[in-house]
């Protein structure tokens, strides 16, 4: 029979099932995938060692089959339904108690599990929810439910259990440890990628958090496939994993540093294609993809100005003549000097009349409009905008580097009159972001660098005493070697 192993894999590989008397007796692989394309490899071979083993587990004297309790709280919760006819009061005199509590607490990690009955857990789950709820507030129970992709009905239930008592949905990022968490911070949902396939389609991979070989078996052939046609590849991983032998370039950060070097990377990029030698693609993308055009409001600190909030509408005099959420709607400035609302945020978005669309238009006039990146040049003054640093943070495991916890920066900012008759400096998303990298724009900024030798936050200089990477001028890339 046909089946596969769905359960906590996304590789789908199909299988050839041989059942005897009822029971699996082995697997063999599938070999009657369609036939892709013709300027891409097939799809097979698919399958990895802990597919072709999977039978085992059904019989394993290790399966979960009934609900498991530790037997120290087990044994608290049935003192306490002796005592409390309420299941919440029974929880609560448990939780309340700072002996009880952290005994049962201290248990955790320490195996002690006793098998229990789905009345009884369900029952005590049910309990401390509502308990939770009521001293604490809905917002306080946090859990995650399957993504519903198989049925709405059971793999759902959990999130609209959630939802109804007004409770905290984690994502499938928090529960799975292997997915990239920036991405659902950034966009506020989840990645909608590519299959595997598509690697076939690029000139240029890192493969970063991510062995591929191992955890990504039936794909890995086309990892390797890809090299054959030029492409490049790169591994970011602190130990020589299985996913370095297959890349041209290795890069081995000591444990833990990998955002130093995702930094001094952004300064490269933004220097080489936005500073040195700007790129139309590069800047055109940024101003029309991001919220790079956008204006923030700075705040005033301690003799400094820090990023505060987005600039909205509805802070500027007749709210750019937006009626609908203009709270929600961004502001940017345009090549003209003009003050525009464009396209796309999410006042558009959830308005009356749901703009979806992200444009350079004129939310008001639905005008074409380019939106400038940055105030340099037209700004009306120059502030000191403080940036945090946490690359002084000594560490047994690396380096450091010793700079002021908080970095000034100089900006180009211009100075607005708000409807409430006060006045605010802006500067764009852009503008911060180059700061925030230490890029020195000509504004005479002791903290930006002006080469990448200069060990000054974030250069590869600077990254290169923390994770131990070398800054490499000469690299495959410019060689135009393979090692």
């Amino acid at each position: 029979m046909r089946s596969t192993h769905g359960v906590n894999c996304t590789g789908s590989c199909s299988w050839k099932i041989y059942v005897k008397n009822g029971l699996v007796t082995w697997e063999t692989q599938q070999t009657d995938y369609p036939r892709t394309r013709p300027d891409m490899p097939n799809h097979e071979p698919r399958g990895c060692p802990r597919g072709a083993s999977y039978s085992w587990y059904l019989y394993s004297a290790n399966r979960l089959k009934y609900p498991l309790m530790r037997k120290r709280l087990m044994k608290m919760w049935r003192e306490a339904k002796k005592l409390h006819r309420d299941p919440v009061e029974a929880w609560a005199s448990i939780i309340e108690d700072a002996d009880k509590a952290k005994s049962f607490k201290q248990a955790r990690g320490r195996g002690g599990f006793v098998r229990s009955s789905w009345q009884e857990v369900n029952e005590l789950i049910a309990a401390s929810n509502v308990y939770t709820v009521k001293t604490y507030g809905p917002d306080r129970v946090a859990g995650f439910s399957p993504i519903p992709a198989m049925s709405m009905v059971s793999y759902a239930s959990g999130a609209r259990y959630l939802s109804l008592i007004g409770g905290t949905c984690l994502s499938f990022y928090d529960w799975y440890c292997d997915l990239p968490p920036a991405s659902p911070q950034t966009w506020g949902e989840q990645t909608d990628v590519p299959e595997s396939a598509d690697w076939y389609n690029s000139s240029y991979i890192i493969a970063w958090g991510s062995n591929v070989p191992q955890t990504r078996t039936p794909d890995a052939h086309f990892f390797t496939e890809v090299r054959y046609k030029g492409t490049k590849t790169v591994a970011v991983t602190p130990d020589y994993a299985e996913i370095a032998k297959l890349c041209d370039l290795w890069l081995a950060p000591k444990q833990g540093t990998d955002a130093a070097m995702a930094l001094a990377m952004g300064h490269v990029m933004l220097r080489e294609f936005h500073l040195d030698n700007p790129r139309q693609y590069f800047t055109d993308y940024v101003r029309r993809y991001t919220d790079m055009p956008m204006l923030v409001m700075l705040e005033e600190r301690d003799g400094y100005y820090a990023a505060g909030r987005m600039l909205r509408a509805a802070d500027l005099v007749d709210s750019l003549g937006q009626e609908n959420n203009p709270e929600w709607k961004t502001v940017a400035i345009n090549s003209n000097g003009e003050m525009v609302a464009p396209n796309g945020s999410i006042g558009f978005r959830w308005g009356e009349k749901g703009k979806w669309n992200l444009e350079q238009r004129d939310g008001t006039t639905g005008a074409e409009t380019e939106l400038q990146l940055s105030l340099l040049g037209s700004q009306d003054e120059i502030a000191d905008v403080g940036f945090p640093y946490f690359g002084g943070e000594g560490s047994e495991y690396f380096n450091h580097v010793a700079l002021d916890n908080v970095l000034l920066h100089k900006l180009p900012v211009k100075r607005l009159q708000l409807a409430d008759g006060s006045t605010a400096l802006v500067t764009t998303v852009y503008d911060l972001t180059m700061a925030n990298y230490g890029l020195e724009r000509g504004l005479n900024d002791e903290n930006c660098a002006a080469s990448y030798d200069d060990t000054k936050a974030y250069t590869p200089a600077w990254a290169e005493q923390i994770t131990g990477v070398p800054r490499a001028p000469d690299h495959p890339y410019r060689t135009g070697v393979r090692r």
